[in-house]
């Protein structure tokens, strides 16, 4: 690996512990047939999971991220075969998995309460062939279990050794920042991290959870970084590509489409002229948001995951970066148009101020004949 496509690393959320910039992550590991949703993403068997955790290991990528629920749970299975079968130093490999999506046909087998944390926990260990989880994620918002419930469970985890750190994904930022405010109160382990969807052609968390995670150093999981394969480049804009592809089938994550062209058209002028991929463009565009601590990136085939990793060395000059921001910007949404306006002139300009003090006194001296007034 040469200098300028090393892997460089950031703190998780106000933690100790450094993630990769880009990590990988497993929605493609294990699945099979009849699997529906995730063999249709990917259905990579062991030997090729274990290729695409070697290449991106040799390529630095120090954390990967799952889910419970990823191919019925087979992906977590295939990450700690791996792990085994490459003979990786448990320590050094972040393992991310998450819960919260329904694990079964019961009342209690899905959500945030400490039943199903305490079943899902044990069943994730179990899979994954480890005796502890480095961040655990709550994949969804609960809106029934009390915030307090769900922390205490996620701190007694923390306490027993079996989890490192906690984290969620998929939050509303009201939502993330009243759990934090618990966890402040009670005193409970915090999450350090928000797993959410962002990209170029998705940009919503800017306006409430981008403000919010810099203010609290929560740590920023990208899932998403190329709208699932949309930002790839071999999509054109008559819906073409071959039939291949999760867009082909599957039109998530939502998006405009014409504000997404025309970052494509943009990221395909700048990425011709540095000779790379507009994916690559894509996730180094991420890259160079102060708030991204890793990009989760999949893959099905090697090729793609090394032109991922690639985007390490892409670096995008400040007005490539300008124009980038221009095509993809938001329309102006209420309350921030409303909070930039009334703050344009909150900062003082120069000049301003109760300057001309010797002025003034000079002119009313000579109003008053000449004396300055005491």
């Amino acid at each position: 690996m040469s200098g300028a496509e090393a892997m460089r690393y950031a703190l998780l959320g106000d933690t100790g512990l450094f993630v990769s910039r880009l990590s990988l992550g497993a929605l493609t590991f294990g699945a099979q047939d009849g699997d529906g949703l995730y063999q249709m993403i990917g259905n990579l068997d062991q030997a090729a999971v274990n290729r695409m955790v070697a290449h991106a290991i040799d390529k630095g990528v120090n954390l990967i991220d799952t889910a419970n629920v990823y191919a019925d749970g087979r992906s977590e299975i295939a990450i700690g075969q791996a792990l085994r079968d490459l003979g990786i130093r448990r320590s050094d490999m972040i393992i991310a998995t998450k819960f919260f999506s329904r694990t079964g046909a019961g009342p209690n087998d899905i959500g945030g309460s400490r039943a199903h944390i305490m079943a899902s926990v044990e069943a994730s260990l179990k899979r994954l062939g480890t005796d502890h989880i480095d961040l655990y994620q709550m994949h969804g918002q609960d809106p029934i279990t009390p915030e307090e419930e769900t922390l205490r469970a996620l701190d007694d985890l923390v306490a027993r050794g079996l989890v490192r750190y906690v984290g969620c994904s998929n939050w509303q930022a009201w939502k993330l920042m009243k759990a934090l405010a618990v966890s402040d109160r009670r005193g409970l382990t915090r999450f350090q991290s928000l797993q959410a969807y962002y990209s170029i052609a998705g940009r919503d968390l800017e306006r409430e959870i981008a403000p919010l995670i810099q203010d609290q150093k929560i740590g920023l999981m990208v899932w998403g970084a190329l709208a699932w394969g949309l930002l790839s480049g071999k999509y054109r804009r008559d819906g073409g590509d071959g039939g291949e592809g999760r867009r082909a089938q599957l039109d998530y994550p939502p998006v405009d489409r014409e504000r997404a062209w025309a970052c494509i058209d943009a990221m395909r002028a700048i990425g011709d002229a540095h000779g790379v991929s507009v994916a690559r463009v894509a996730i180094a565009w991420l890259l160079s948001k102060p708030y991204v601590s890793t990009i989760v990136v999949g893959a099905k085939r090697l090729e793609q995951l090394d032109d991922n990793l690639a985007a390490m060395a892409l670096e995008l000059d400040a007005d490539e970066l300008a124009r980038l921001d221009a095509v993809s910007a938001l329309p102006p949404e209420y309350p921030g148009w409303a909070v930039d306006l009334m703050n344009k002139t909150r900062l003082p300009q120069p000049g301003q101020g109760p300057g001309g003090l010797g002025d003034r006194l000079r002119q009313s001296a000579a109003d008053n004949g000449g004396s300055v007034p005491c």
